[in-house]
C-alpha cells in the first residue's frame, strides 16, 4: 500500500438495510491535495465520507489510511488516526461556549504538530473570537459552520473531510468559508469537499470525482473535469 496515502478506498460496496446505496467506489486521496467529491443530492457522496469514516457498518471492500487496513475501524478510532469530520448539520454542542466547543477538541496531531492552536483559530475566525463566551446555540447558522470547522482545526488533523459546509449560508459567510478552505489548503492539511457550488469545488481542487447512483461516472484532474462535456449532465445544471 502506498504510504503516502491518507485514504486507499477501492471497490468500496455500502448498504443501508437492504438498500445497495454505493457499488465499487475508488477514492484515493494524497497527503496535502484537495480532492472534491461530487454529484447529486442522493447519489451517495455523504454515504461515502460516512463508509470511510465508519458510520456506515455495513460495507464491503477495501478501506486504507495512512498505510493501514480500516475498514473494521470505529469513529473514533477513524479520528484518532488524524481525520477531522465537519458534518452536514455543523453538530456543535448548544449548550457550550465557543471556548468551551474549541477546547474541548484541542489535542496535538499525529506527529505531535501544534500548528492549528486556540489562538490561531480565532485569528482565522474573527467573527468566534467577538463570540467567545456565547453558547453555540446562540450562534447563527454561519457562525456554527465557523465553529464546527475550527473545532476539526483544533484536533490538527492530516485530513479535513467538508460535507456541504456552505448550504444554507449567506453569500458573505459562503465567501468567508471558501477563504478559509484555501487557507486550510495551503497549510498543507488535505482537504476532502462536497460542495453544491461545484465552480468553487474544482476550483479549489486539484481532484474530482463524479457519483452517479453510487458509481464514479466521472474522476479526474479538477481542472480537466471543469471543461468535461459529460459534467452539467451528471450535475444536473
Amino acid at each position: 500500500m502506498n504510504r503516502e496515502l491518507i485514504v486507499d478506498a477501492r471497490a468500496v460496496h455500502a448498504w443501508y438495510g437492504s438498500s445497495h446505496v454505493l457499488h465499487g467506489v475508488d477514492l484515493q486521496i494524497g497527503r496535502g491535495e484537495t480532492v472534491g467529491l461530487l454529484g447529486r443530492n442522493g447519489m451517495g457522496k455523504s454515504t461515502l465520507i460516512r463508509t470511510l469514516l465508519g458510520h456506515v457498518r455495513q460495507r464491503d471492500g477495501h478501506i486504507g489510511l495512512f498505510g493501514q487496513e480500516a475498514s473494521h475501524l470505529q469513529p473514533h478510532q477513524v479520528a484518532r488516526l488524524g481525520i477531522a469530520y465537519v458534518p452536514e448539520g455543523r453538530g456543535v454542542f448548544p449548550n457550550l461556549s465557543v471556548r468551551e466547543n474549541l477546547l474541548m477538541a484541542a489535542r496535538s496531531g499525529r506527529d505531535g504538530r501544534n500548528d492549528w492552536s486556540f489562538e490561531r483559530v480565532l485569528e482565522t475566525f474573527p467573527r468566534l473570537a467577538e463570540r467567545i463566551a456565547q453558547m453555540g446555540g446562540q450562534l447563527s447558522g454561519g457562525e456554527q459552520q465557523m465553529l464546527s470547522i475550527g473545532r476539526a482545526l483544533m484536533t490538527h488533523p492530516e485530513l479535513i473531510v467538508l460535507d456541504e459546509a456552505t448550504e444554507g449560508l449567506a453569500p458573505l459567510i459562503v465567501a468567508e468559508i471558501w477563504r478559509v478552505i484555501g487557507e486550510i489548503s495551503a497549510s498543507g492539511i488535505a482537504t476532502l469537499i462536497v460542495d453544491r457550488d461545484y465552480r468553487k469545488v474544482l476550483a479549489r481542487s486539484n481532484h474530482a470525482l463524479v457519483l452517479q447512483k453510487g458509481r464514479v461516472v466521472l474522476r479526474g484532474a479538477s481542472v480537466t473535469l471543469a471543461s468535461h462535456e459529460a459534467l452539467s449532465g451528471y450535475l444536473g445544471v
